[in-house]
């Protein structure tokens, strides 16, 4: 029987899609878009993850919104990632056991802003909460609109921050611009009294305005029960008894300029409507930074340095800067003359091997090894044993040792086979088939001795004789033998 699958049934049924694997394929629109990489680091909490994947939800299309992360990955990772998925802002959210903040990098090279998030609400309460929800899929397809409410004050921190959220979504060009593509907005308010930056995220919809209500049901889709109704044509007259609950406010209203859904003509008058779909964040700007987290801070909320400082702590940045330079030149330096040794190793090895030419340098060893060993002569050995024995020896005897020499044999390299004489192994075989057949022998001897008139001990005088012979007998009982029960045994077995 065919095991059952894990997987339900929708993700078996879902067709797979190959990304493309050059940047080539994709076209010029995409590549320049801003994207972005949502991530969190810090302690582990459930409603942290999930505002992490709301606002990847809003940061949609242009976002990677299945996107796995591990607590062994470092921002150094996703940094290096970034030029190949043409990532141009990274957000991240960090919580502390004091505080939950979120950091806002331009890639690659910053700056980097920190926020301090004093409340947030998660998509689902928001819309849980609303009196009519509406949630509508195909509008996640298309960027969202960006609106910027009071960031025209002075400091340069509020035009900077200004003109990063902007560059985190692609921008519009009024000419070209479908208004079928514009289904959501982002809306950012700053609040100069507190400081204090709202986010809120929402959805568009357009209504015609000056029809009938049963027309505009019909229209819009909203059609109620006509079980009341005997014909159409009474459902469109009487169509004013009808009850709707949202009135069209006359500052919502706005005039087309191109066709939409739903009745909307061009040139006609519409009612946009907004519907909150989540995530809520209130934020408050702390701290901007030069580089990627860990530079110049340009910008801090409550901390203020004079001048003093602020160049003391530029001159020791600058210090560390040309440190860390002169230890990666250093390096490289380093690197190079390795590969350049190498490289005349090589050189000078491959020409030895090929002309067979001698340095002075083995010239001079070669000369001190023929120096240690010095000439090898059969003469003195052959005085050596005419004075010792007092004969001549024979010719055998120095010509082998002389003339014959030895090879050692070719041993591959990465074998097992060793010079080394290998240990005896006995087989103790032999020797057992020779016990066995032994013991038989003495087995059939001994059984024809037993055979005959005395039984199994031979003449009938020899059972006699082991009659009342045991060295031990139990069944004595006195001085020597037993005791009477309940005393001690003396008796010892000998």
């Amino acid at each position: 029987m065919k095991k059952k699958s894990r997987k339900p049934q929708s993700k078996r049924n879902r067709p797979k899609v190959e990304a493309p694997v050059n940047g080539e394929d994709e076209p010029t629109a995409i590549k320049n878009a801003p994207h972005s990489f949502v991530i969190r680091r810090g302690e582990r909490c459930s409603s942290i993850t999930r505002l992490s994947r709301d606002f990847r939800r809003m940061m949609e299309p242009f976002t990677a919104s299945n996107l796995r992360e591990r607590r062994i990955n470092k921002v150094k990772d996703f940094v290096h990632l970034s030029g190949f998925f043409h990532v141009s802002h990274m957000s991240v959210f960090s919580l502390s056991p004091q505080t939950l903040s979120l950091k806002i990098i331009r890639m690659p090279k910053g700056p980097t802003l920190t926020f301090k998030v004093h409340q947030y609400t998660l998509a689902k309460d928001v819309i849980s909460n609303a009196r009519k929800q509406f949630v509508d899929d195909e509008c996640f397809k298309t960027a969202p609109l960006v609106i910027l409410n009071s960031f025209s004050g002075e400091g340069k921190h509020l035009k900077l921050m200004a003109s990063t959220f902007q560059n985190m979504f692609p921008p519009i060009n009024l000419s070209t611009i479908k208004l079928s593509s514009l289904k959501r907005c982002v809306l950012l308010s700053y609040n100069p009294v507190s400081k204090l930056i709202d986010l809120r995220h929402y959805t568009i919809t357009a209504v015609p305005v000056n029809l009938n209500r049963g027309v505009k049901k019909l229209v819009t889709r909203n059609i109620p029960d006509l079980g009341k109704f005997e014909d159409i044509a009474d459902f469109v007259e009487k169509g004013h008894l009808l009850s709707e609950s949202e009135a069209d406010d006359e500052d919502a209203r706005v005039v087309l300029a191109q066709n939409l859904k739903c009745g909307n003509f061009a040139e006609n008058q519409s009612s946009l409507r907004l519907h909150e779909i989540g995530p809520r964040i209130t934020m408050r700007l702390m701290k901007i930074e030069d580089d990627l987290m860990t530079g110049e801070v340009l910008y801090h909320d409550y901390i203020e340095k004079n001048p003093i400082e602020v160049e003391a702590i530029r001159k020791k940045r600058a210090q560390q800067r040309r440190l860390k330079e002169q230890r990666k030149h250093k390096q490289e330096e380093n690197l190079k003359k390795k590969e350049n040794d190498k490289k005349e190793h090589r050189a000078k090895t491959s020409k030895q091997g090929k002309s067979g030419e001698i340095t002075e340098q083995d010239k001079l060893l070669l000369k001190d090894a023929e120096e240690a060993v010095g000439e090898i002569s059969d003469e003195d050995d052959r005085e050596y044993y005419r004075k010792e024995i007092g004969d001549n020896p024979d010719e055998e005897l120095f010509e082998t040792a002389g003339s014959g020499n030895r090879k050692r044999p070719f041993i591959p390299k990465g074998s097992n086979y060793s010079l080394k004489p290998k240990k005896p192994r006995f087989d103790k075989r032999k020797q057992y088939e020779e016990d066995d057949r032994l013991a038989r022998q003495d087995g059939k001897r001994r059984g024809n001795m037993g055979k005959g008139k005395g039984g199994k001990l031979g003449k009938k005088g020899m059972r006699d004789d082991f009659k009342g012979k045991s060295k031990y007998n139990g069944d004595k009982k006195g001085k020597g033998g037993a005791k009477k029960s309940g005393g001690k045994k003396s008796s010892k077995r000998k």
